[in-house]
């Protein structure tokens, strides 16, 4: 005959289970708390927190022809870092008669006194061009290209890299011409110290102008030579063939390899519509941000960007301002980096 257990010792065994199920769910649950960056923030409550960022940061012309402005804009940067725990560390130089810096903060998974064995940037430039706030445009990103930066920074804090390797995220300043591709550039700066340093960039991931999108037909132009090309109307998030609806990942040829590794990244973490370039440097646009620096000093190199003045109506204007941001689509771009650049500190194949 079967043994059949006492009902009372059957009560016992089924609530030992349901508390060992509860165990697992509640690990499983603080699992993707600890590893699922995007889940520290809702994307509405993201965009709530872009939209402070590019009002603060963007609101008026700053750069170095209005040096108090320009002071506020870093000081907001450096404000918000230190508030969230980390050291802020600043390079501070001569350019234009006066004393300006870029600002750094990173996580990383380095021994104490040790050298990384690889870094990735994530950076974008806070100076606004002259004569115009610079909300979204692509010489000036100081909008929400920052402000991008600035929550990946925030949600990242508690990211842990592979062993050796280290995240920087860096707002540079004078992107904007006079000081453009010359010494005096934030970014050359800062590149320029790493390479002399003999430190290993494994990628340098530069945000422009992210801020802006269409689903109108024609809203997309493209750079000469491509046209007819892209973006692909047979993706099902394409909406039409020429809408200017998706983020762009874009290098030159010698970088082609990060720009598949990101953009792949990327459309695995997220559903927002995505796009890659890599082409040679004389190409229209392909070279036109801080990712230039980096890729002087032989040091893989990319821009993540919307395409500004390819889609954006009001670049170089003085119209540029906050309220042209749409910053719900912008949190679905930052929640999808956060994932992206996750796996690629992690060292996860892509």
């Amino acid at each position: 005959m079967p043994f059949a257990p006492r009902p009372d010792a059957m009560r016992t065994f089924l609530r030992a289970r349901w508390k060992a199920i509860v165990a697992i769910l509640v690990l499983i649950l603080l699992a993707a708390l600890t590893f699922s960056p995007s889940s520290a923030m809702p994307e509405a409550s993201l965009a709530t927190r872009l939209h402070t960022d590019v009002a603060a940061i963007a609101s008026t012309e700053h750069n170095t022809a209005t040096p108090q402005r320009l002071e506020q804009a870093a000081g907001y940067i450096e404000n918000v870092l230190g508030s969230e725990g980390y050291k802020v560390r600043c390079q501070a130089y001569r350019a234009g008669g006066q004393t300006v810096r870029n600002i750094e903060v990173s996580v990383s998974n380095v021994a104490a006194g040790a050298k990384p064995e690889r870094i990735f940037i994530i950076g974008a430039h806070y100076d606004s061009a002259r004569g115009a706030p610079g909300a979204n445009r692509i010489d000036d990103t100081s909008g929400s290209g920052t402000a991008a930066v600035l929550e990946l920074a925030r949600l990242l804090k508690d990211l842990r890299p592979s062993r050796g390797t280290e995240v920087k995220f860096v707002f540079f300043v004078n992107e904007e011409p006079p000081f453009f591709m010359g010494e005096e550039m934030g970014s050359m700066q800062h590149a320029r110290k790493l390479h002399e340093e003999g430190q290993n960039v494994e990628g340098a991931l530069i945000l422009e102008t992210v801020g802006y999108y269409s689903q109108a037909r024609h809203s997309q132009k493209l750079p000469p030579g491509l046209e007819g090309r892209y973006p692909d109307a047979g993706r099902p998030d394409a909406r039409t063939p020429d809408a200017g609806n998706f983020i762009a990942f874009v290098g030159t040829l010698e970088s082609s390899k990060l720009v598949q590794e990101a953009l792949s990244g990327f459309q695995r973490a997220s559903d927002f519509p995505a796009h890659g370039l890599a082409a040679p440097a004389y190409v229209q646009g392909v070279t036109l941000s801080d990712h230039s620096s980096y890729k002087r000093f032989g040091y893989p190199a990319i821009m993540i960007t919307d395409t500004a003045f390819m889609r954006y109506p009001y670049y170089h204007t003085a119209e540029d301002t906050p309220d042209k941001v749409d910053y719900a689509s912008v949190a679905r771009v930052v929640s999808g980096l956060a994932r992206t650049i996750t796996a690629l500190a992690a060292g996860a194949q892509t």
